[in-house]
């Protein structure tokens, strides 16, 4: 494979994996949030979610392996799991990297979720959302310049991500008003 061929290979595998990496979160969200899916709804957004994030890690596998063996920039092994070591630009590849090692921290905790305590499984998971901002940093800083539809889709996913984001954080229990109200009422 020519490294013309790994360099472009690299670019459409960063960009499927951060765009799948959002839907991830969105999912991730929804599932999690206070007007979460009850019932086959939640059996699917659960699937969803689990499924998009085997694709993601199988498109982010194929981004960073491209990376590295392509020579067009030097980015060695070690930088795959060591943040901010590589020679080529080390502050994004660093959060790159970062953000790699935070998705196999969720990852390896969500296969051993059953030996852990719901509490510790969820501060892991909780991580994810410090992943993601780091992945849209990485991507846009190191997204091609000279190409919008790259960059614009990054974009794009972070504004999507940010979206869901606030809706997940403004999104209120659909009977807390009316439990105010009666507590509010008091008891005769």
């Amino acid at each position: 494979m020519s490294n013309e061929t790994l360099w472009y290979l690299s670019r459409a595998t960063g960009l499927a994996s951060i765009t799948l990496l959002t839907l991830v979160v969105i999912l991730g969200l929804l599932t999690s949030g206070r007007r979460r899916p009850f019932g086959e709804r939640a059996t699917i957004v659960m699937g969803l979610h689990r499924w998009v994030s085997l694709g993601m890690v199988a498109f982010l596998t194929t981004h960073i392996v491209t990376a590295i063996v392509e020579t067009y920039v030097s980015i060695d092994w070690i930088s795959l799991v060591i943040p901010f070591t590589s020679a080529y630009s080390p502050l994004w590849v660093g959060l790159g990297t970062l953000a790699f090692d935070v998705l196999v921290a969720v990852m390896v905790t969500s296969y051993w979720r059953h030996r852990m305590t719901e509490r510790a499984w969820t501060a892991v998971h909780w991580l994810g959302y410090l992943m993601w901002p780091m992945a849209i940093a990485h991507g846009v800083a190191l997204g091609t310049a000279d190409q919008p539809l790259l960059r614009g889709t990054t974009l794009l996913c972070g504004a999507a991500g940010a979206l869901a984001l606030a809706w997940r954080l403004t999104t209120s229990y659909a009977d807390r008003d009316r439990r105010r109200d009666i507590l509010a009422g008091g008891w005769s």
